[in-house]
């Protein structure tokens, strides 16, 4: 069920997702997945081995943009105005979704929903992600 107009409780959610973002540990993870550009399949898979240098860092910033977009995609805040503030998710999926299907083929069926919905059910997420998509010369993806 989605809200009609965002009120208080979606700010007060909004900001204490930007403060999150700002902790020690989740600025260095965000900072490392920004130079996460993914040219294969192949990359974009080596991401979620235990191994790899940029797994811990995925693993962080991936479920705290699934489950901040889960909250609009459930409409537990007003899924518009969240996007208007908290878009920077979108530049992980993006760089994932040209190879998504086969993500989900051999990692898991359940990755990027939430990311993938406010990107295409919200006016803004289309937006933006368009304009990351634009940004990081990635093609849009294919209906």
């Amino acid at each position: 069920m989605s809200k009609n107009s965002p009120d208080h409780s979606d700010a007060e959610l909004v900001i204490k997702l930007y403060d999150l973002r700002r902790e020690a540990v989740m600025r260095k993870s965000r900072d490392a997945i920004f130079g996460f550009n993914p040219k294969s399949a192949e990359e974009a898979i080596a991401v979620t081995k235990p191994d790899h240098p940029l797994n811990t860092a995925y693993r962080q910033v991936g479920s705290y943009w699934e489950m901040a977009y889960a909250m609009a995609r459930h409409g537990i805040v007003h899924a518009e105005y969240f996007m208007e503030n908290l878009g920077e998710g979108l530049i992980l999926f993006v760089k994932m979704e040209p190879f998504l299907a086969r993500f989900r083929q051999e990692v898991s069926p359940l990755a990027f929903q939430n990311a993938e919905w406010v990107a295409t059910q919200t006016d803004r997420g289309r937006t933006v992600a368009g304009l990351f998509r634009k940004r990081f010369g990635i093609a849009p993806a294919k209906a």
